[in-house]
């Protein structure tokens, strides 16, 4: 990203302290871009924003899941008793274990079961990993394909090369193909793509694509966790569906066809709810029927602290 911008200050007692910089698109309902800053069309890696198509891909390819497990295979859960049953369930329709699971080891996501799990003493595990779901997912999918297990997560494996093919075309770019944290294929697209990917799944009214948003839309904690500020954006805007990725990118739909994907460009997380409700509230969403204006921009709340009080907070230059 060679020329993201201020997108975000750091304000202390009115005054400012810092900046984040990064890059935000806003499409409009015919796909058209409404509105951007930074640069939103060179290419970035998603990371885990990619989940939803990869999903997409897989649903197209055979998998057959419940909601509640179809989000799960989108989802950087946070670890939560409930997600990692999940993945067990989806293990186990498979016909699979733990053991099977090719995703790295690693303590739960969310901060306080990551706590909880470190004070307990207990070990990182594949299955607590965040992407465990996903990886679950992929291992059913190739079961449902006749496909082998093994290399599933080589980019050259059946699965893989019909996963990056429903990305190009949902992007409509061709992407650029590494590693992700997890072990994963990680593919590249543009914010503009992004967003674009993210809108063809929600302005689906039937077919793999409207599984994978109407999952979403009814378990958004198995996408993220009870916590998590995701499910409480989805929380606040019915019908909206949207998934953050590593390095603080982030991508929102909602069923109008409009989308907005952003990514912070030193990968802090902290600005990245902040500007996404920004974008959000400027595009009108908060005067939609049915969504909680008060919840949406709380979504974008992020106060900084001095002697114990608020004397701040992190603010978006949208």
């Amino acid at each position: 990203m060679p020329a993201p911008v201020p997108f975000a200050e750091i304000i202390r007692s009115d005054f400012v302290e810092g900046h984040h910089y990064g890059s935000v698109v806003s499409l409009a309902a015919d796909g058209a871009v409404g509105w951007s800053i930074g640069d939103v069309d060179s290419a970035i890696l998603p990371r885990s924003s990619t989940k939803p198509v990869q999903a997409l891909a897989m649903v197209i390819l055979g998998l057959d899941l419940p909601p509640d497990l179809l989000a799960l295979a989108c989802a950087s859960h946070s670890g939560e008793h409930f997600h990692q049953e999940g993945v067990r369930r989806i293990l186990t329709v498979a016909g699979l274990d733990e053991s099977a699971l090719g995703n790295i080891e690693d303590h739960p996501f969310g901060a306080a079961e990551r706590e909880e799990a470190l004070r307990r003493g207990e070990p990182k595990t594949r299955l607590a990993m965040n992407c465990s779901g996903k990886h679950a997912a992929m291992l059913a999918t190739c079961v449902a394909a006749g496909w082998p297990l093994e290399g599933y997560l080589d980019p050259t494996h059946p699965l893989q090369e019909a996963v990056q093919e429903v990305f190009e075309a949902c992007t409509g770019e061709a992407a650029y193909v590494t590693v992700d944290g997890c072990g994963a294929p990680a593919l590249s697209t543009s914010l503009t793509g992004l967003a674009r990917a993210f809108a063809t799944i929600a302005t689906a009214v039937d077919g793999p694509a409207a599984r994978v948003a109407a999952a979403m839309r009814s378990h958004p904690e198995h996408v993220s966790g009870t916590t998590r500020d995701e499910v409480a954006l989805h929380r606040a805007v019915p019908g909206l569906i949207g998934k953050l990725g590593a390095e603080a990118v982030y991508a929102v739909a909602l069923p109008d066809g409009r989308a907005w994907a952003l990514k912070t460009d030193d990968g802090g997380d902290r600005a990245r709810p902040v500007v996404m409700a920004a974008a959000l509230l400027r595009d009108g969403v908060g005067e939609l029927d049915g969504v909680d204006a008060a919840a949406l921009r709380a979504t974008g709340e992020s106060p900084i602290h001095g002697g114990g009080r608020r004397v701040g907070e992190i603010r978006a230059l949208l």
